[in-house]
């Protein structure tokens, strides 16, 4: 599809701008210590947190959500959902958890479709029905089969660390005894998580997009999860989670935003506005 060569480039420009703003920060802690290393320590720290998130992003996304594995004799209805839709997408069957969180979400994580899992909290299984179980559970095939997990999780990573080094800048004030300039390690260290933070929501909104219409089309069903979408947008706004680090590092994965958003925090919420998402799905299927 001409949306998914599209994207591929705006990510990798994306990534590129996200390496120039850690590298910066190296320089700019380089300039005010003398020592131009740190440009290869933050380099190397990049590389080793983008393959940690890459190979270990299925453990960490199951255990902040607390789920366990299901059988098939537990979960009939996902395990035929998911058989048929990775069969025709000519796929592996992925692994398959429930959470039992009351607040009704879904996720999909891991490497690659050979190392995927698929998770649904109780909530969401208590709310939809089978029809809008197969629009959501398309929606998350088409993560795992997009790259979206490793494309989410190396952003979150360096958006992590991007944020680690300015506030390692903003504490220890960098090169203030040391000859370095003072404003620029200011600039940097409050510019850079914020820069992080953009590009990583760009990267998350689009993926976010592109897995609703991907999904959709999957299904061939884009009003299951146009409903499934609507009824989703009630029950996080009812039972909206807890902000915690485990569970913001997983929280880009969700299919809808999992804490409460209002004012400022919409602006910089991991997820597009749901009307417009629902809007989309219309369109695709010639309601607008």
């Amino acid at each position: 599809m001409g949306h998914r060569h599209f994207n591929g480039v705006k990510t990798a420009a994306l990534f590129g701008v996200l390496w120039a703003v850690l590298l910066g920060l190296g320089a700019v802690i380089a300039d005010g210590t003398g020592s131009p290393g740190f440009i290869w320590v933050f380099a190397v720290l990049g590389l080793v947190s983008t393959f940690y998130s890459y190979w270990n992003s299925d453990k960490l996304a199951i255990r902040a959500m607390g789920a366990r594995p299901v059988s098939e004799a537990e979960a009939p209805v996902m395990y035929r959902i998911v058989r048929e839709l990775s069969t025709a997408a000519r796929q592996p069957m992925p692994r398959l958890y429930i959470s039992p969180t009351a607040q009704p979400n879904a996720f999909a994580t891991g490497r690659n479709p050979a190392n995927a899992a698929v998770c649904c909290t109780a909530g969401i299984l208590s709310i939809l029905d089978e029809r809008e179980l197969r629009g959501v559970l398309g929606h998350e095939l088409m993560h795992v089969y997009n790259r979206d997990i490793l494309t989410s999780s190396v952003a979150a990573a360096f958006a992590g660390i991007i944020t680690s080094i300015a506030q390692f800048l903003l504490f220890f004030g960098g090169g203030r005894d040391r000859g370095g300039n003072p404003l620029a390690m200011l600039a940097m260290a409050l510019l850079a998580p914020l820069a992080a933070t953009l590009i990583q929501l760009s990267i998350s909104r689009t993926r976010e997009f592109d897995a609703d219409e991907d999904g959709a089309q999957l299904t061939g069903d884009p009003m299951a999860l146009a409903s499934a979408l609507a009824k989703l947008d009630r029950g996080t706004a009812a039972r909206p989670l807890q902000p915690s680090p485990r569970l913001e590092s997983v929280s880009h994965m969700m299919i809808a935003n999992p804490f409460r958003g209002a004012g400022v925090a919409k602006m910089f919420a991991t997820h597009p506005p749901m009307g417009e998402r629902i809007a989309r799905l219309e369109a695709m299927a010639g309601y607008r």
